[in-house]
């Protein structure tokens, strides 16, 4: 009972942070919304495991992504607001403020992929599936993936239709989640 509350409470944190972007079906905030809500059900899931077999493999494994994660937040938010030029410009209501960048940024981590705080989001729940790896994490961690691939699906549609040719020249050079890989 516990863990449903946790669940709950989170989920009512994660519904507020995601008010605007939730009346805006199809947006990305839209989709992040439900790779939130999976990554969220994976703590709930496996937060009584953390730390329990610390030199475990899949415990390794875990706090490594973990570590990535918090790297690829921290570079990306950086470089959107050292470089993204946020503005009013972008009159989009779905976005959170530091989003609303009028200039392409292509240094720093996004030199090597376009999506570091997705591929952070990405790793992070991952990391929290391999504190205790089941078949409902595997499912949970699936349906994280597969929202953070349409949330970076769709942010790219944005992004073509507000920076045009010069994010799609940005798209051939750059990956979407893994620099050289994917």
């Amino acid at each position: 009972m516990n863990d449903l509350l946790i669940f709950l409470a989170g989920s009512a944190v994660v519904i507020w942070w995601s008010r605007k972007p939730l009346r805006q079906p199809g947006s990305h905030g839209f989709y992040r919304f439900f790779a939130w809500e999976a990554i969220l059900g994976l703590i709930v899931l496996n937060h009584r495991i953390w730390g329990d077999d610390p030199y475990s493999l899949h415990q390794f494994a875990s706090w490594l992504l973990m570590l990535t994660s918090i790297a690829l937040v921290v570079a990306g938010v950086q470089g959107l607001k050292s470089e993204g030029a946020a503005g009013a410009q972008r009159q989009d209501d779905s976005f959170y403020e530091f989003e609303k960048t009028t200039q392409l940024v292509t240094h720093g981590v996004f030199a090597y992929i376009r999506h570091p705080m997705y591929a952070s989001l990405l790793a992070l729940a991952w990391g929290a599936y391999f504190q205790d790896p089941s078949l409902p994490g595997t499912v949970v961690a699936g349906l994280a993936s597969f929202f953070l691939w349409l949330t970076a699906k769709t942010d790219e549609a944005e992004c073509l239709a507000y920076f045009g040719p010069a994010y799609a020249d940005y798209m051939r050079r750059t990956k979407r989640f893994i620099p050289y890989v994917f």
